[in-house]
């Protein structure tokens, strides 16, 4: 029986099985893909918390030197500048998710992963003990289950798990083509929404139209072509697709993100409309929330209770982050109603504050779990000071890489790793906080305890998340 089975090696899935192994845990992935290749480009793009996170682990560098930084990000039409975020990494990096699944892959096998391909799984069922993974195949048991198998996730409807949220109330053809016409000078919007044909390079156009009614069956070459002509009045003789998708801006989210021994991560957990580049970002948040503990659960370290704290976090993180998507999606098609909305909040967003809210929510930075009272730092992520400790000059992130938690004393009381820090602690939308007399921090980069002097409530900290001092 394996520790842990995680169904699907899309994003989320790969990045949870990296954390497990981290942990030390068994963990197989299975896949139904019989490749990693997606088919397609896909999604592009993660936000600066994202990149922290994989900074964290110290493989940010391989997605940096493949994507574009781009300082940047757009709410309704007002471009909103991300270079003053307090965070090393002020931007958007472009870059598109088969290349993202692939840098991705390449850890996990370095970890240690194994990864079960061509292995299409049918239901779950979980008793005391464990879960049963059913398969074409066979079955495979495991202590625990983690379905990261996208949006018609098996293992959340085996489950039992709601799904719940607004319905679609448009849809729209992706797809990467080749064409025989001339392409348009510019997209277009209009009443129904987004438009455009975008080159690759090779021959290959990036194809991107909104129907003219909700759809939701696999998608044909001659839908594509009659989308086409219905808006530009050609279909500029697409042919030969590479890739042809449907997607809809249908908002859901999981009830809940774990029932028993079955846990859901990413598009299993919560879908929404691609607008905004959310989807890929808020996977490999949920992994990396939930890898560490479901480790200490398994070695034995943390009770099972400790599983709920991914729910009591990642579910409100989530909702807001569901929320925006909703909201930017309101701008992608002509309405004058909107429009009037738009003008009104590009006006809003121009005054700094605002803007600088915007942008933290956007990018993640903003998340803040709910610790209880205390310092501002309490619950959010630790700022990557630059710090200096009795072994020389680093980074705070680069004690994280291995995935355990980090004491530090900044008063010479001897607590943990005695450090020093040049520079203010800044805090995306809190601003500049008292420096603490030392921090505890979690394998995932939040602060779990705040000592203002006194090491008051730290045992309670080390008691409540399983760590040992």
């Amino acid at each position: 029986m394996h520790d842990v089975v995680v169904v699907g090696s899309g994003p989320t899935g790969l990045m949870l099985a990296a954390e497990l192994r981290l942990a030390g845990v068994d963990v197989v992935v299975l896949e139904r893909r019989g490749s990693q290749t997606p088919v397609g480009s896909r999604g592009g793009g993660i936000h600066a918390r994202t990149i922290e996170l994989l900074d964290q682990r110290g493989i940010v560098d391989r997605f940096l030197t493949e994507g574009t930084t781009i300082p940047a990000a757009t709410f309704g039409s007002t471009r909103i500048d991300l270079s003053a975020l307090p965070t090393r990494h002020p931007y958007t990096l472009a870059l598109f998710q088969n290349h993202i699944e692939r840098i991705l892959l390449g850890w996990a096998e370095e970890s240690g992963v194994t990864i079960r391909r061509g292995i299409e799984v049918t239901g779950i069922s979980q008793d005391p003990d464990g879960v049963a993974v059913e398969t074409l195949s066979g079955s495979v048991r495991a202590q625990y289950v983690v379905g990261a198998d996208g949006g018609r996730s098996t293992v959340r409807r085996d489950a039992g798990i709601d799904f719940v949220g607004p319905d679609a109330s448009r849809s729209s053809l992706i797809a990467e083509v080749q064409v025989t016409e001339k392409l348009p000078d510019a997209g277009k919007v209009d009443e129904r929404g987004v438009h455009g044909l975008h080159p690759m390079g090779d021959g290959v156009v990036r194809v991107v139209v909104t129907e003219s009614d909700i759809r939701r069956a696999e998608p044909t070459l001659d839908d594509l072509r009659d989308a086409l002509t219905d808006v530009f009045g050609t279909d500029f003789g697409v042919h030969s697709p590479t890739w042809l998708s449907r997607f809809t801006d249908a908002t859901k989210q999981a009830a809940s993100y774990r029932v028993g021994r079955v846990l859901l991560a990413g598009d299993a957990a919560h879908v929404h409309s691609p607008t905004g580049g959310q989807g890929i970002g808020l996977g490999v948040q949920d992994a990396v929330n939930l890898g560490w503990k479901l480790g200490q659960v398994v070695r034995g370290e943390s009770d099972e209770s400790l599983l709920d704290t991914y729910h009591t976090e990642r579910h409100p993180a989530g909702a807001r982050a569901l929320k925006y998507t909703m909201a930017q999606s309101l701008f992608q098609k002509a309405d004058p109603r909107q429009e009037a909305l738009r003008d009104l909040l590009d006006d809003v967003l121009r005054v700094d504050d605002a803007s600088h809210r915007i942008a933290s929510l956007i990018t993640g930075l903003d998340v803040a779990y709910d610790l209880g009272p205390g310092h501002p730092l309490l619950g959010r992520r630790m700022p990557d000071l630059d710090i200096t400790t009795p072994d020389g000059p680093t980074r705070v992130f680069e004690l994280l890489r291995d995935a355990r938690p980090v004491l530090l004393s900044f008063d010479g009381s001897g607590l943990g790793i005695s450090a020093t820090v040049a520079g203010r602690w800044t805090l995306p939308v809190v601003g500049d906080v008292p420096a603490p007399s030392a921090v505890l921090i979690r394998p995932d980069g939040h602060v779990a305890w705040v000592g203002e002097g006194t090491s008051d409530g730290l045992d309670d900290a080390l008691h409540r998340w399983g760590f040992t001092r």
